[in-house]
């Protein structure tokens, strides 16, 4: 393949294959950058600041073999949304930019029993009934009541597991969350008291923006013996939920980044090209600390999901009218967006030379997708990698992939997390000015219910990338491969 070089918004990019990129090392770069995209993808970059983020985290101290830019990449705060980064546990950093304001953002897929048939006709009654019971829209309280400080605590300590023994949910849902809804190194008192009082009353609440609920039907599977290992079949129903730590996890963040934005240079000489990408050593005492929140905050997104998983079992029986032996409806896998994790990888040194490492891997708007016979995985899911779930817009289908041992070699065992925007909230307002945007969800045949014009209007299909084509570049590659497609019914947002 004959390989072309190209400039997009600034910046110089070399091409590796057909939908990569190296961004060469240059200047205070520590690293190279890489872009996965196609050529079209690339075109819709030109006004956007994704690639230059992608080169300014390669300034990061302690950055190892690349800066990484997923398919679905779009401007975020310091790190690209979409970008991917991992430094050295002995002398690397932490940011909070490379985490994000959402911690643990994330989805959860649930199948079910019941097929298209047995809930066509309900769909509009589930999602009125799914709206009236599950809380959507900024600054909404959870379905779980309102929670003292030490229920709080125990949370964030303890992980998903002390919601599910609250009664919300089964012990075998626990087995298919990412890390088992468990971090180590998580300490409620590492939150500041702000943090804990904005959780405290929206444990099982979706939130805003993006975040939604979604009804959908498996309308194609690509790959018979995975979609078989994880439950899904060809006109089977599945709940896709896609929400995170909400009010608690933005103050974490929040508390992080006016922290580090000051010290990060003062106290330990960290000098980057942008101060969004705010830093400290990841072994420093402030690093330790936002290190342990984080931690905590990413339990309280997890408890917030399996919430809302409990709330939509509850849904789907009482409108249907089923058993739960009827309803059979369990989770397939849970995985972050937002999260700094540390984990074992090898690098790639000069000469060829290779060595297993552990690292702390920044994914921000990208999520984890490791390989067949990967020891973190459940062992059913050993035999075919781990379940990838990425959300496409409201109109849109979504997709399930599974991770490869490519996605080792390249990307620190990471994906591309959803669609991404290729226009503001406030520019697809401006497109949907004069339209009545419920009849263009009827066009797309899905029954929606969110608080009022605006949200829809924000979350329109045309403000993000067509999904379809995002998960093709990561096939292609062989970073994931396709398993199964998921078409919408029926969608709450907030």
């Amino acid at each position: 393949m004959q390989k072309t070089e190209l400039t997009v918004g600034g910046v110089r990019l070399v091409q590796r294959t057909a939908n990569s990129w190296e961004i060469p090392k240059e200047g205070g770069m520590r690293v190279p950058g890489r872009v996965y995209a196609s050529r079209k993808m690339l075109e819709e970059l030109e006004h956007d600041r994704a690639l230059e983020q992608v080169k300014n985290v390669a300034y990061l101290p302690g950055i190892l073999d690349v800066s990484l830019g997923m398919p679905d990449i779009h401007w975020g705060y310091g790190f690209p949304i979409g970008g991917v980064a991992a430094t050295d546990i002995e002398t690397g950093v932490i940011s909070p930019g490379g985490v994000g304001y959402d911690i643990n953002c994330g989805v959860r897929l649930l199948r079910s029993n019941l097929r298209l048939e047995d809930v066509k006709p309900k769909v509009r009654d589930l999602v009125v009934a799914l709206f009236a019971m599950i809380p959507t829209g900024v600054g909404s309280e959870g379905a779980a009541g309102t929670l003292s400080i030490e229920e709080v605590d125990r949370i964030l300590n303890g992980g998903v597991g002390v919601i599910i023994r609250k009664g919300f949910g089964t012990p075998e849902d626990q087995e298919w969350i990412e890390q088992q809804g468990f971090l180590s190194w998580a300490d409620a008192s590492a939150v500041s008291d702000k943090a804990k009082q904005r959780g405290s009353k929206q444990l099982g609440s979706l939130g805003s923006g993006n975040h939604f609920l979604e009804i959908q039907v498996v309308e194609e599977i690509f790959d018979e013996e995975a979609a078989r290992v994880f439950g899904l079949a060809k006109g089977m129903i599945t709940v896709l939920i896609h929400s995170g730590s909400r009010g608690l996890g933005y103050q974490v963040c929040d508390d992080a980044v006016h922290a580090f934005t000051t010290i990060g240079k003062t106290k330990y000489g960290i000098e980057l090209p942008d101060p969004e990408l705010c830093s400290v050593p990841l072994h420093s005492p402030e690093g330790q600390q936002y290190w342990a929140a984080m931690a905590a905050a990413a339990h309280f997104a997890w408890s917030n999901r399996q919430v809302m998983t409990h709330v939509a079992r509850q849904v789907f029986r009482e409108t249907l009218r089923i058993s739960d032996r009827t309803l059979g409806m369990d989770l397939v896998y849970d995985v972050c967006h937002n999260i700094a994790k540390k984990e074992e990888h090898v690098l790639h040194a000069e000469r060829g030379a290779k060595r297993r490492v552990e690292v702390c891997v920044h994914r921000k708007g990208a999520t984890r997708a490791f390989p067949p016979g990967h020891p973190d995985l459940p062992e059913v899911y050993r035999e075919t990698g781990q379940p990838v779930l990425i959300p496409g817009d409201m109109g849109r289908a979504s997709y399930v992939l599974k991770g490869t041992q490519k996605a080792m070699e390249e990307t620190f065992g990471s994906c591309c997390h959803g669609a991404g925007r290729v226009m503001s909230r406030h520019a697809s307002m401006r497109a949907c000015k004069g339209k009545n945007l419920r009849d263009e969800m009827d066009r797309f045949g899905v029954e929606i219910r969110a608080h009022g014009y605006r949200t829809i209007a924000e979350e329109m299909p045309h403000a993000y990338k067509d999904v379809s084509e995002v998960v093709q570049v990561m096939h292609d590659e062989g970073i994931s491969l396709k398993v199964a497609k998921l078409r919408p019914l029926g969608v709450i947002k907030g």
